[in-house]
């Protein structure tokens, strides 16, 4: 409890942090400007979130969705629907981002997938995710430099790129090795307890369905494949997001923000929603490739809307599950 404790504590004070350069940035800029560049974008912030969901949730959908073998493999409307779910908890819920993916791993289970392979489906999903953002960010790296011709932080991201990318490999290593039975095993013996001990055959079973999972090249390749895409194609509303605040946009631009936000986002994912860090790196990047400070920031604010429109919808959605099923179970138990 302790340890909860002082997590929920770190949680707090990040996001208080994250409010305070929010807060000093915006003022920086100017409240009126930003304003101002955000009013223009007037109804293209409603294209964005339409662009949003069409786009990248669709596309990382369809990419968790080719993981599974055809003969377990859910409607790819189900996973949609469960991956906007994970990305709502990832970006509005204050904890680690990881929770989105939990969420739809037990989504996943709850709709009729099996347990180890809707956890092993989402644990392989993310693996190669970050494996082929790292590669986006590299892509991002090299444009930036060819566009601006600033050296300034390739030797700093190469180094990140590289301790990413055998963090990558590691863990991916291990899963094929059978981290869950080993964990499972010593947690049981840590415990002594009988309800503990089939942690150790669980973990075995998991184990297994992620090597069934790594085992399938054609998944593992569409998988990478459609990630790929979503990260390219989803630079289109920034893009958008340019245009219609009146601002030089370019294709290139829009790939170049697109890589370092995702980029900043993934690093800093212990600051609630990235916020504060996030207009940081709009500000500097934007900067670099001749964006008004206040355009920047007003990008930013539009990221933030979409968030907001897509995600409180999709947290409402996902209580609405949860509460039936907490009802479904308590009526269960008064009629026993």
């Amino acid at each position: 409890m302790k340890a909860l404790g002082k997590i929920h504590v770190t949680v707090w004070l990040l996001g208080l942090a994250g409010a305070a350069l929010f807060t000093i940035l915006l003022i920086r800029q100017g409240l009126p400007q930003v304003g101002a560049a955000f009013a223009a974008a007037g109804w293209a912030i409603a294209a964005v979130v339409a662009f949003h969901f069409a786009v990248p949730v669709f596309l990382d959908a369809l990419a968790w969705w080719v993981l599974f073998p055809k003969s377990e493999r859910p409607a790819l409307l189900q996973l949609l629907w469960m991956r906007w779910v994970g990305e709502s908890v990832s970006t509005l819920v204050p904890s680690a981002a990881v929770g989105g993916d939990i969420v739809r791993a037990r989504l996943a289970a709850i709709s009729g997938t099996p347990l180890p392979m809707a956890a092993a489906s989402v644990l392989a999903d993310i693996t190669l995710g970050v494996f082929v953002q790292i590669a986006f960010t590299l892509l991002g790296l090299g444009l930036i430099v060819s566009v601006t011709g600033h050296r300034t932080f390739v030797g700093p991201t190469l180094v990140g790129a590289l301790i990413g990318i055998l963090a990558v490999v590691g863990f991916y290593i291990v899963q094929r090795l059978g981290m869950f039975r080993f964990i499972g095993v010593i947690i049981s013996k840590l415990a002594n307890s009988p309800e503990w001990h089939s942690l150790g055959q669980s973990g075995d079973t998991l184990d297994q369905t992620v090597r069934k999972l790594y085992a399938r090249r054609s998944g593992v390749v569409g998988c990478c494949l459609w990630t790929t895409i979503s990260l390219v194609l989803g630079s289109g509303e920034i893009w958008i997001a340019l245009r219609a605040i009146g601002s030089h946009a370019t294709l290139i631009n829009a790939l170049i923000l697109q890589s370092v936000i995702l980029t900043i986002r993934s690093a800093m994912f212990p600051v609630p929603g990235a916020l504060g860090v996030q207009e940081g790196g709009y500000l500097i990047v934007g900067n670099l490739l001749g964006i008004p400070g206040d355009a920047a920031f007003a990008l930013s604010l539009i990221a933030r809307v979409r968030e907001l429109a897509l995600g409180i919808p999709g947290l409402i959605s996902w209580q609405v599950i949860e509460a039936r099923r907490l009802l479904r179970t308590r009526l269960a138990a008064t009629v026993r």
